[in-house]
């Protein structure tokens, strides 16, 4: 089975997604369930996990909704208020639906890069395992030295890191990034998506050889048995299509083994999330 392990869902508005610039003006748009399916059959990508894009529970309840009508969408990491008092009874209220596997926190863009250490974040955290969810981590490569704080706070919670920490790829920037993605690899509950990096570089000049240097350090990182694939549809698109990333990431692995193959594509997702294939 191949996993898509990162896209979204959406019904654009400008208030509420304001973070897609003039530079990204072709995904200010719906995008839908209706819109996927075509390119995941084009692909041979069999299933999805649904990522939260708005933090709000109106939007957690909607991707579970869509899970809930369309099958390939075997899972959704949604967007609860960790910092609030009543996290525990959201929590418990929103796995009564068990196609909630994760939940997710823009961390990136906290105005506060300390917002990770929190006592009221890190409290909501520490229920996650109780519910069996996993926590993506989304983060840019700035912010890796406090989220290594901040796991190893956690060592029983599993943790999956979106768009390999953002490195400034457009920079050419990666020592100190390879430096502290390498020592957060280092802890065995936390994972890895190969996605979002055609976003992180140069839009229109982006190569595959380009990027694949970033690939090669969490390849050696974390190892294919803590790395998944995702295609971060639809942001990816205004660097490249659906199924070009997906032949980019196949080309890069074309030299592993079988299994190890197997498990970005899929078993690793189906271990990290707790799901079982249909």
């Amino acid at each position: 089975m191949t996993i898509d392990t990162h896209q979204h869902f959406w019904r654009y508005t400008s208030a509420e997604f304001d973070w897609i610039d003039d530079t990204m003006a072709s995904i200010r748009r719906d995008f839908l369930p209706s819109d996927l399916l075509p390119l995941l059959a084009a692909a041979e990508v069999d299933a999805t996990i649904a990522v939260q894009a708005r933090q709000t529970l109106t939007e957690t309840e909607w991707l579970l909704s869509l899970a809930k009508q369309h099958d390939f969408v075997r899972g959704v990491v949604g967007w609860v208020p960790l910092a609030k008092d009543d996290v525990e009874a959201t929590l418990q209220h929103l796995t009564a639906d068990p196609k909630l596997i994760g939940v997710r926190h823009v961390l990136q863009g906290e105005p506060d890069d300390r917002f990770i250490l929190g006592d009221a974040f890190n409290r909501g955290v520490s229920l996650l395992k109780k519910f069996d969810l996993r926590y993506d981590i989304l983060i840019v490569a700035r912010q890796l030295q406090r989220t290594i704080e901040f796991v190893d706070r956690h060592p029983d919670q599993i943790f999956i890191v979106d768009h390999i920490a953002k490195p400034q790829i457009r920079a050419g920037e990666i020592a100190d990034w390879r430096r502290d993605i390498t020592t957060l690899a280092e802890r065995e509950n936390v994972y890895c998506k190969v996605s979002g990096m055609v976003t992180e570089a140069d839009y229109g000049r982006w190569t595959p050889d380009g990027l694949k240097p970033y690939f090669d350090v969490v390849l050696s990182a974390f190892s294919p048995q803590r790395m998944m694939f995702g295609s971060d549809w639809p942001v990816c698109q205004v660097a490249a299509t659906y199924e070009r990333w997906v032949q980019v990431v196949r080309s890069w692995t074309a030299e592993l083994s079988a299994a190890e193959r197997a498990g970005i594509f899929g078993q690793t997702a189906l271990d990290a999330y707790g799901l079982t294939e249909k």
